[in-house]
Protein backbone atom coordinates (compact mmCIF):
# COMPACT_ATOMS: atom_id res chain seq x y z
CA UNK A 1 0.00 0.00 0.00
CA UNK A 2 1.20 3.35 -1.37
CA UNK A 3 0.65 6.08 1.67
CA UNK A 4 1.21 9.88 0.57
CA UNK A 5 1.57 11.54 4.01
CA UNK A 6 0.84 15.57 4.20
CA UNK A 7 2.28 17.22 6.92
CA UNK A 8 1.09 20.59 7.09
CA UNK A 9 2.75 23.17 9.49
CA UNK A 10 2.22 27.02 9.95
CA UNK A 11 4.63 27.42 7.21
CA UNK A 12 5.66 23.73 6.01
CA UNK A 13 4.43 21.28 4.26
CA UNK A 14 6.57 17.81 5.45
CA UNK A 15 5.29 15.05 2.58
CA UNK A 16 6.44 11.70 2.43
CA UNK A 17 5.54 8.37 0.36
CA UNK A 18 5.76 5.35 2.11
CA UNK A 19 5.18 1.73 1.50
CA UNK A 20 3.13 0.03 3.94
CA UNK A 21 3.74 -2.35 6.04
CA UNK A 22 7.18 -2.52 4.75
CA UNK A 23 7.70 1.26 6.13
CA UNK A 24 9.83 1.61 3.30
CA UNK A 25 10.00 5.49 2.01
CA UNK A 26 10.18 6.17 -1.37
CA UNK A 27 10.45 9.94 -1.45
CA UNK A 28 10.58 12.52 0.96
CA UNK A 29 10.49 16.50 1.28
CA UNK A 30 9.62 19.70 2.65
CA UNK A 31 8.54 22.71 1.03
CA UNK A 32 9.28 25.59 4.34
CA UNK A 33 8.95 29.84 4.32
CA UNK A 34 6.04 29.32 3.32
CA UNK A 35 4.24 32.85 2.67
CA UNK A 36 7.68 34.50 2.73
CA UNK A 37 9.58 35.41 -0.80
CA UNK A 38 12.70 32.80 -0.18
CA UNK A 39 10.11 29.84 0.00
CA UNK A 40 12.54 26.53 0.01
CA UNK A 41 11.29 23.17 -1.89
CA UNK A 42 13.32 20.15 -0.78
CA UNK A 43 13.40 16.45 -2.28
CA UNK A 44 14.55 13.22 -2.10
CA UNK A 45 14.33 10.39 -4.31
CA UNK A 46 16.24 7.82 -5.74
CA UNK A 47 19.46 8.43 -3.87
CA UNK A 48 19.21 11.97 -5.47
CA UNK A 49 18.35 15.06 -3.69
CA UNK A 50 17.15 18.60 -5.25
CA UNK A 51 16.51 22.06 -3.48
CA UNK A 52 15.09 24.62 -5.23
CA UNK A 53 14.13 28.45 -4.20
CA UNK A 54 10.28 29.50 -5.19
CA UNK A 55 7.69 31.73 -4.85
CA UNK A 56 4.65 29.94 -2.34
CA UNK A 57 2.02 32.71 -1.30
CA UNK A 58 0.27 29.95 0.48
CA UNK A 59 0.00 25.94 1.53
CA UNK A 60 -2.12 25.24 -2.06
CA UNK A 61 0.41 26.85 -4.19
CA UNK A 62 2.79 24.42 -1.81
CA UNK A 63 0.77 21.00 -2.45
CA UNK A 64 0.33 21.75 -5.86
CA UNK A 65 4.45 22.27 -5.93
CA UNK A 66 5.08 19.22 -3.66
CA UNK A 67 2.69 17.42 -6.80
CA UNK A 68 4.82 18.28 -9.77
CA UNK A 69 7.90 17.44 -8.06
CA UNK A 70 6.32 13.75 -7.35
CA UNK A 71 5.52 13.33 -10.80
CA UNK A 72 8.50 14.94 -12.47
CA UNK A 73 9.83 13.07 -15.32
CA UNK A 74 13.19 12.58 -14.10
CA UNK A 75 13.73 12.16 -10.26
CA UNK A 76 9.47 11.91 -9.27
CA UNK A 77 8.13 8.96 -8.30
CA UNK A 78 5.04 8.61 -9.66
CA UNK A 79 3.52 8.46 -12.97
CA UNK A 80 0.37 8.51 -12.02
CA UNK A 81 -1.91 9.71 -9.59
CA UNK A 82 -4.02 6.61 -8.97
CA UNK A 83 0.00 4.78 -8.02
CA UNK A 84 -1.12 6.81 -4.34
CA UNK A 85 -3.44 4.11 -2.62
CA UNK A 86 -4.24 6.28 0.35
CA UNK A 87 -3.36 10.32 1.09
CA UNK A 88 -3.03 10.44 4.97
CA UNK A 89 -3.01 14.24 6.27
CA UNK A 90 -1.56 15.42 9.96
CA UNK A 91 -4.55 17.36 11.23
CA UNK A 92 -4.23 19.42 14.43
CA UNK A 93 -7.40 19.86 15.88
CA UNK A 94 -9.59 17.17 16.35
CA UNK A 95 -11.48 19.04 18.82
CA UNK A 96 -13.95 16.55 21.71
CA UNK A 97 -15.02 13.80 18.50
CA UNK A 98 -12.30 13.28 16.99
CA UNK A 99 -9.68 10.51 19.02
CA UNK A 100 -8.64 8.32 16.45
CA UNK A 101 -7.62 8.05 12.87
CA UNK A 102 -10.44 9.52 10.66
CA UNK A 103 -11.68 8.35 7.29
CA UNK A 104 -12.74 11.86 5.57
CA UNK A 105 -15.84 12.12 4.01
CA UNK A 106 -17.51 15.90 3.88
CA UNK A 107 -18.87 16.12 7.35
CA UNK A 108 -15.22 15.58 8.88
CA UNK A 109 -13.95 17.95 6.41
CA UNK A 110 -16.73 20.35 7.49
CA UNK A 111 -15.53 19.65 11.46
CA UNK A 112 -11.78 20.20 10.55
CA UNK A 113 -12.66 23.54 9.13
CA UNK A 114 -15.01 24.47 12.14
CA UNK A 115 -12.30 24.00 14.31
CA UNK A 116 -10.11 26.22 12.59
CA UNK A 117 -10.92 29.12 15.18
CA UNK A 118 -9.03 27.16 18.03
CA UNK A 119 -6.20 26.54 15.47
CA UNK A 120 -6.14 29.42 12.62
CA UNK A 121 -2.33 28.81 11.63
CA UNK A 122 -2.90 25.12 11.20
CA UNK A 123 -6.27 23.67 10.50
CA UNK A 124 -7.00 25.99 7.29
CA UNK A 125 -4.29 24.77 5.99
CA UNK A 126 -4.61 20.79 6.48
CA UNK A 127 -8.09 21.46 5.17
CA UNK A 128 -6.82 23.09 2.11
CA UNK A 129 -4.53 20.19 1.54
CA UNK A 130 -7.39 17.57 1.92
CA UNK A 131 -9.34 19.31 -1.17
CA UNK A 132 -6.49 19.78 -2.86
CA UNK A 133 -5.33 16.48 -2.52
CA UNK A 134 -8.92 14.91 -3.41
CA UNK A 135 -9.01 16.73 -6.46
CA UNK A 136 -5.29 15.64 -7.72
CA UNK A 137 -5.20 12.04 -5.99
CA UNK A 138 -9.21 11.46 -6.77
CA UNK A 139 -9.09 8.01 -6.78
CA UNK A 140 -7.09 7.37 -3.18
CA UNK A 141 -8.79 7.33 0.07
CA UNK A 142 -8.32 10.29 2.19
CA UNK A 143 -7.27 10.19 6.60
CA UNK A 144 -7.12 12.74 8.89
CA UNK A 145 -4.70 11.73 11.97
CA UNK A 146 -5.43 14.17 14.65
CA UNK A 147 -2.19 15.47 17.01
CA UNK A 148 -5.02 16.13 19.66
CA UNK A 149 -5.43 12.57 20.11
CA UNK A 150 -2.53 11.42 21.69
CA UNK A 151 -3.66 13.94 25.01
CA UNK A 152 -7.13 12.56 25.63
CA UNK A 153 -5.59 10.73 28.05
CA UNK A 154 -4.67 13.50 30.39
CA UNK A 155 -6.51 13.53 33.86
CA UNK A 156 -9.47 15.60 34.31
CA UNK A 157 -6.80 17.79 36.39
CA UNK A 158 -4.94 18.61 33.99
CA UNK A 159 -7.56 19.22 31.36
CA UNK A 160 -9.79 21.00 33.12
CA UNK A 161 -10.01 25.11 33.18
CA UNK A 162 -11.00 26.72 36.09
CA UNK A 163 -13.79 28.58 34.73
CA UNK A 164 -17.71 27.29 35.71
CA UNK A 165 -18.08 23.94 34.95
CA UNK A 166 -21.57 23.80 32.95
CA UNK A 167 -20.11 26.40 30.78
CA UNK A 168 -16.91 24.54 29.94
CA UNK A 169 -18.60 21.19 29.44
CA UNK A 170 -21.15 22.57 27.19
CA UNK A 171 -18.52 24.41 24.96
CA UNK A 172 -15.84 21.81 25.46
CA UNK A 173 -13.65 24.15 26.58
CA UNK A 174 -10.70 22.01 27.55
CA UNK A 175 -7.00 21.92 27.20
CA UNK A 176 -6.60 19.38 24.11
CA UNK A 177 -3.30 19.38 23.78
CA UNK A 178 -0.94 19.09 20.13
CA UNK A 179 1.74 17.44 18.63
CA UNK A 180 0.70 14.09 19.24
CA UNK A 181 1.83 12.56 17.09
CA UNK A 182 5.48 13.68 17.39
CA UNK A 183 5.09 13.06 21.36
CA UNK A 184 3.94 9.86 20.78
CA UNK A 185 6.95 8.72 18.13
CA UNK A 186 9.37 9.92 20.70
CA UNK A 187 8.27 8.48 23.44
CA UNK A 188 8.00 5.35 22.22
CA UNK A 189 11.25 5.32 20.83
CA UNK A 190 12.68 6.75 24.53
CA UNK A 191 11.04 3.93 26.25
CA UNK A 192 12.37 1.41 23.46
CA UNK A 193 16.10 2.73 24.14
CA UNK A 194 15.81 3.03 27.78
CA UNK A 195 14.62 -0.34 27.99
CA UNK A 196 12.74 0.48 31.04
CA UNK A 197 8.72 -1.05 32.03
CA UNK A 198 8.20 2.00 33.63
CA UNK A 199 8.85 5.51 32.39
CA UNK A 200 9.07 9.00 33.51
CA UNK A 201 9.92 11.22 30.02
CA UNK A 202 9.64 14.67 29.30
CA UNK A 203 9.16 15.19 25.48
CA UNK A 204 9.96 18.72 24.01
CA UNK A 205 9.12 19.34 20.68
CA UNK A 206 10.75 22.73 19.31
CA UNK A 207 9.93 23.59 15.98
CA UNK A 208 7.92 26.44 14.21
CA UNK A 209 5.49 25.56 16.82
CA UNK A 210 6.73 24.05 20.43
CA UNK A 211 4.99 22.19 23.05
CA UNK A 212 6.49 20.40 25.65
CA UNK A 213 4.36 16.85 27.28
CA UNK A 214 4.85 15.19 30.15
CA UNK A 215 4.39 11.04 29.33
CA UNK A 216 4.21 8.18 32.12
CA UNK A 217 4.32 4.88 31.12
CA UNK A 218 3.83 5.84 27.40
CA UNK A 219 0.72 8.26 27.98
CA UNK A 220 0.64 12.40 28.06
CA UNK A 221 -0.72 13.20 31.56
CA UNK A 222 0.29 17.30 30.91
CA UNK A 223 1.10 19.10 28.79
CA UNK A 224 2.11 23.13 27.58
CA UNK A 225 -0.58 23.65 24.92
CA UNK A 226 -4.24 23.59 25.82
CA UNK A 227 -7.76 24.65 24.05
CA UNK A 228 -5.58 25.72 20.92
CA UNK A 229 -1.91 25.89 19.55
CA UNK A 230 -1.13 29.06 21.11
CA UNK A 231 0.07 29.08 24.62
CA UNK A 232 2.56 27.71 26.65
CA UNK A 233 6.07 28.49 25.00
CA UNK A 234 7.34 30.86 22.96
CA UNK A 235 7.09 30.14 19.02
CA UNK A 236 8.10 31.30 15.84
CA UNK A 237 5.43 34.22 15.48
CA UNK A 238 2.91 32.80 18.82
CA UNK A 239 3.29 34.41 22.49
CA UNK A 240 2.73 31.67 23.53
CA UNK A 241 1.50 32.14 27.52
CA UNK A 242 0.52 35.52 28.17
CA UNK A 243 -1.72 37.19 30.99
CA UNK A 244 -4.99 37.79 29.52
CA UNK A 245 -5.29 41.37 31.39
CA UNK A 246 -3.12 41.73 28.25
CA UNK A 247 -5.60 40.80 25.97
CA UNK A 248 -8.62 43.21 27.81
CA UNK A 249 -6.19 45.70 27.59
CA UNK A 250 -5.49 45.75 23.90
CA UNK A 251 -9.26 45.96 23.56
CA UNK A 252 -10.74 47.80 26.08
CA UNK A 253 -7.93 50.19 26.54
CA UNK A 254 -6.19 50.36 22.86
CA UNK A 255 -9.26 49.87 20.75
CA UNK A 256 -7.95 46.92 19.14
CA UNK A 257 -10.58 44.22 17.76
CA UNK A 258 -10.43 40.49 18.89
CA UNK A 259 -9.41 39.80 15.26
CA UNK A 260 -6.53 42.07 15.49
CA UNK A 261 -5.40 40.24 18.77
CA UNK A 262 -6.12 37.06 17.48
CA UNK A 263 -3.51 38.42 14.82
CA UNK A 264 -1.15 39.83 16.81
CA UNK A 265 -1.00 37.10 19.20
CA UNK A 266 -1.08 34.38 16.70
CA UNK A 267 1.08 35.45 13.83
CA UNK A 268 3.31 38.78 14.90
CA UNK A 269 4.46 37.46 17.61
CA UNK A 270 6.86 35.09 19.25
CA UNK A 271 10.38 35.12 18.24
CA UNK A 272 8.81 37.18 15.03
CA UNK A 273 7.66 39.83 17.66
CA UNK A 274 10.98 39.98 19.87
CA UNK A 275 13.41 40.38 17.09
CA UNK A 276 12.42 40.63 13.24
CA UNK A 277 12.85 37.08 12.75
CA UNK A 278 10.76 33.94 13.21
CA UNK A 279 12.91 31.71 12.33
CA UNK A 280 15.64 30.71 15.04
CA UNK A 281 18.53 30.14 12.41
CA UNK A 282 18.80 33.20 12.18
CA UNK A 283 18.23 34.44 15.28
CA UNK A 284 21.42 32.70 16.52
CA UNK A 285 23.26 33.39 13.86
CA UNK A 286 22.50 37.44 15.09
CA UNK A 287 22.92 37.09 18.76
CA UNK A 288 26.48 35.53 17.89
CA UNK A 289 26.91 38.71 15.99
CA UNK A 290 26.14 40.46 19.41
CA UNK A 291 22.34 41.77 18.79
CA UNK A 292 20.75 42.02 21.82
CA UNK A 293 17.61 41.11 20.74
CA UNK A 294 18.37 37.85 19.77
CA UNK A 295 20.90 37.03 22.59
CA UNK A 296 17.51 37.91 25.54
CA UNK A 297 14.61 36.10 22.79
CA UNK A 298 17.27 33.03 23.52
CA UNK A 299 17.73 33.31 27.25
CA UNK A 300 14.21 33.69 27.32
CA UNK A 301 12.79 30.97 24.98
CA UNK A 302 15.16 28.62 27.48
CA UNK A 303 14.06 30.16 29.90
CA UNK A 304 10.28 28.99 29.48
CA UNK A 305 11.41 25.41 28.83
CA UNK A 306 13.11 25.41 32.02
CA UNK A 307 10.16 26.03 34.11
CA UNK A 308 7.69 23.40 32.30
CA UNK A 309 10.73 21.08 32.94
CA UNK A 310 10.82 21.86 36.65
CA UNK A 311 6.98 21.79 36.61
CA UNK A 312 6.64 18.60 34.84
CA UNK A 313 9.08 16.57 37.02
CA UNK A 314 6.79 17.69 39.90
CA UNK A 315 3.92 16.20 38.12
CA UNK A 316 5.84 12.56 37.40
CA UNK A 317 7.69 12.61 41.03
CA UNK A 318 10.72 12.62 38.66
CA UNK A 319 12.03 12.00 35.39
CA UNK A 320 13.77 9.64 33.64
CA UNK A 321 14.81 11.45 30.22
CA UNK A 322 14.20 14.67 28.85
CA UNK A 323 13.50 13.96 24.43
CA UNK A 324 14.95 16.70 22.52
CA UNK A 325 12.60 17.06 18.68
CA UNK A 326 11.31 18.46 15.72
CA UNK A 327 13.44 20.87 13.64
CA UNK A 328 14.90 23.32 16.44
CA UNK A 329 14.92 20.16 19.35
CA UNK A 330 17.07 18.65 17.00
CA UNK A 331 19.45 20.95 15.33
CA UNK A 332 20.09 23.80 18.09
CA UNK A 333 22.88 22.88 20.29
CA UNK A 334 22.84 25.95 21.06
CA UNK A 335 19.26 26.01 22.62
CA UNK A 336 19.70 22.36 24.00
CA UNK A 337 22.56 23.53 26.07
CA UNK A 338 21.02 26.93 26.97
CA UNK A 339 17.76 25.14 28.71
CA UNK A 340 20.05 22.13 30.41
CA UNK A 341 22.87 24.49 31.88
CA UNK A 342 22.44 25.42 35.77
CA UNK A 343 20.11 22.12 36.21
CA UNK A 344 22.41 20.17 38.43
CA UNK A 345 19.81 20.25 41.20
CA UNK A 346 17.42 18.44 38.92
CA UNK A 347 19.99 15.71 37.85
CA UNK A 348 19.77 17.14 34.67
CA UNK A 349 24.00 17.53 33.34
CA UNK A 350 24.56 18.05 29.41
CA UNK A 351 27.86 17.15 27.78
CA UNK A 352 28.98 19.86 25.74
CA UNK A 353 31.00 18.08 23.11
CA UNK A 354 27.86 14.99 22.68
CA UNK A 355 25.54 17.76 22.64
CA UNK A 356 27.36 19.59 19.69
CA UNK A 357 26.89 16.22 17.12
CA UNK A 358 24.88 15.66 14.80
CA UNK A 359 22.48 12.37 14.74
CA UNK A 360 19.80 10.42 12.05
CA UNK A 361 19.35 8.19 15.41
CA UNK A 362 18.91 8.94 18.75
CA UNK A 363 21.87 10.94 20.92
CA UNK A 364 22.87 10.60 24.35
CA UNK A 365 23.91 14.16 25.45
CA UNK A 366 24.25 13.94 29.08
CA UNK A 367 27.54 13.82 31.42
CA UNK A 368 28.35 10.54 32.58
CA UNK A 369 27.43 11.05 35.88
CA UNK A 370 23.73 12.94 35.12
CA UNK A 371 20.75 11.51 36.85
CA UNK A 372 18.87 12.32 33.82
CA UNK A 373 19.40 11.21 30.41
CA UNK A 374 19.25 13.86 27.95
CA UNK A 375 18.18 12.35 24.24
CA UNK A 376 17.73 14.06 20.79
CA UNK A 377 15.46 11.90 19.50
CA UNK A 378 14.79 13.08 15.59
CA UNK A 379 11.00 12.82 14.89
CA UNK A 380 8.84 10.99 12.01
CA UNK A 381 5.86 12.31 12.10
CA UNK A 382 4.69 11.10 8.72
CA UNK A 383 5.63 7.34 9.76
CA UNK A 384 3.65 7.61 12.62
CA UNK A 385 0.85 9.03 10.40
CA UNK A 386 1.45 6.16 8.03
CA UNK A 387 1.35 3.55 10.69
CA UNK A 388 -2.11 4.47 12.18
CA UNK A 389 -3.57 5.17 8.38
CA UNK A 390 -2.39 1.49 7.65
CA UNK A 391 -4.10 0.12 10.46
CA UNK A 392 -7.35 1.80 9.79
CA UNK A 393 -7.52 0.66 6.24
CA UNK A 394 -6.90 -3.09 7.85
CA UNK A 395 -9.69 -2.69 9.64
CA UNK A 396 -12.18 -0.29 7.82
Amino acid sequence: MQILIINSGSSSIKFQVIEMPSEEVICKGLAERIGLENAELHYEAKGKSHSEVLALANHEQGLLAITDMLMHPEIGVLKHPDEIDVVAHRVVHGGNRFDQPTRIDKNVLDEIERLASLAPLHNPANAIGIKVASVIFKNASQVAVFDTAFHQTLPEKAYRYAMPKALADENHIRVYGFHGTSHKYVSERAIAYLKKTSSKIISIHLGNGCSITAIKDGKSIDHSLGFGPSNGLIMGTRSGDIDQSVVFYLMDSLGMSSKEVNQLLQKESGLLGLTGYSDLREIQKAAGEGNNDCQLTLTMTAYRIKKFIGSYIAALNGVDALVFTAGIGENSSVLRAMVCENMEALGIQIDAKRNSQRTTSILDIQKDNSEVRILVIPTNEELEIAKQTFNLMLVS
